[in-house]
């Protein structure tokens, strides 16, 4: 499978990566509200990918503005009545219209209309979060219910497992049903060869391989310990401190037990052995009761030496398993943000640009970085949804106000909060950034 890691590996290719990334992620957002808006009757005067001095611009039938801008990390829909592109209202826009051509501005509409225009942008973020997730589960399938090996992945000792195998037996003890794979295999003899009993072209054979889960790396986070090392997907960490690991259980014990100290590694990567020095950070990972767990990380992820044959998933499963993948997304990161708020966990958690870049950029297959693309479009949409003046959650707020009592918010109110809500959010900016450059 192509790489991500290899087409945008480094420096200015991670930042083109992160920028069509961001930039998709904003036009679905964008046209959300724009498309809503036009539906509910208001006209939108712009339509801007990016901020800045506009570098392409055209003008539509309706008479909006299409535009590339210089600065691509962001968007607006710039509605008729808006003063600017965070929709703050403008009364000189609209004192001289008639009724009519009010009705088509923003502070002209009435409050449904106003409301659905402003939440279909995070809406539109979480649909299309939905939506790749589900491509990618009936493109990639589900794996099937006998253990089929489909590929073989590269390690530095024979392996004797071919295409086509179907494992019946490992180290004696037969395989589970699929869905209970991964504990059987964390239970298995940490040995750095086992028994397998295969069926080859209709044939039972047994023949001896290496362990399921050897120290493979199918990923290396951003910010770890392990991507400053130089750690590679598709490495293979034979030894630690001189000691052969068999398993990667066997290097999470030894990270463990380090607890922060360095470990010297051999790394075999195509036919070389290299030596890599690296520390594990900590890390606050989540829990599934919602609380947060600190440990020791390098930063990798692990698999197995071979990938198992899957089949197409029916797409009603897939439909329910990429909503409950959005609603994971949304729950997880509400509680992170409400542990570093509290100071339960640390604040280094918190990712600026560049940390979203490399997440991004480093993704280690096209699937991956699609994958990553769905994971930044429900986070922003959520994020989106907060009740702070600037964002969609605090135009939300002051439509609530307006329900409630029955006229808008006054006008220098609703200018005052804006300004303290755009102060805010350049300072989170500094604190996302301040982490990236300085947290471990």
């Amino acid at each position: 499978m192509t790489s991500v890691f290899s087409i945008f590996g480094s420096g200015i290719f991670i930042t083109i990566a992160f920028i069509i990334a961001i930039s998709i992620i904003v036009a679905i957002h964008e046209y959300g509200h724009y498309i809503v808006g036009r539906w509910c009757g208001i006209k939108a005067d712009v339509f801007s990918l990016g901020f800045g001095k506009p570098l392409l611009q055209r003008k539509d039938k309706r008479g909006t503005v299409w535009q590339l801008a210089a600065i691509p990390l962001g968007g607006y829909v710039k509605f008729a009545g808006d003063a600017n592109a965070a929709s703050a209202p403008d009364p000189e826009a609209v004192k001289d219209l008639d009724e009519s051509a009010r009705r088509h501005t923003m502070q002209g509409a009435p409050l449904w209309a106003r409301t659905l225009t402003v939440a279909a942008g995070p809406v539109f973020n979480f649909v299309f979060s939905a939506i790749v997730f589900v491509f990618l589960m009936l493109f990639y399938g589900q794996v099937q219910d006998r253990m089929i090996v489909d590929d073989l992945k590269a390690l530095p000792y024979p392996v004797a497992l071919e295409e086509g195998d179907e494992i019946l037996r490992i180290a004696g003890q037969d395989l589970p049903e699929m869905t209970q794979v991964s504990s059987f295999i964390s239970d298995l003899p940490r040995e750095a060869r086992l028994n397998y009993d295969i069926l080859r072209d209709g044939v039972e054979l047994s023949v001896e391989a290496p362990h399921p889960h050897p120290v493979l790396v199918s990923s290396v986070s951003a910010k770890s310990a392990a991507r400053r090392a130089g750690i590679e997907v598709g490495d293979v960490i034979t030894a630690a401190d001189g000691v052969a690991l068999p398993t990667f259980f066997d290097l999470q014990d030894v990270v463990k037990a380090k607890e922060g100290a360095e470990i010297k590694l051999d790394v075999w990567r195509a036919g070389e052995t290299l030596e890599l020095t690296l520390a594990a950070l900590p890390r606050d990972l989540p829990l599934p009761d919602g609380g947060f767990e600190r440990r020791w990380l390098i930063g990798i992820g692990g698999g197995y030496f071979f990938s198992p044959a899957t089949e197409t998933m029916p797409l009603g499963k897939a439909l329910v398993s990429s909503v409950q993948q959005v609603w994971a997304v949304i729950t997880t990161s509400l509680s992170a943000i409400g542990h570093m708020i509290t100071g339960a966990i640390s604040a280094c958690n918190m990712s600026g640009a560049i940390g979203m870049a490399q997440f991004v950029g480093s993704a280690p297959t096209i699937a991956d970085y699609i994958a990553n693309i769905a994971l930044i479009s429900t986070a922003i949409g959520m994020l989106n949804l907060f009740p702070i003046p600037v964002l969609d959650g605090g135009h939300l707020v002051f439509y609530a106000y307006e329900a409630i009592r029955g006229k808008p918010m006054p006008e220098k109110a609703v200018s005052f909060m804006m300004a303290i809500g755009m102060a805010f959010i350049l300072g989170v900016m500094v604190l996302g950034l301040g982490s990236d450059l300085f947290c471990k």
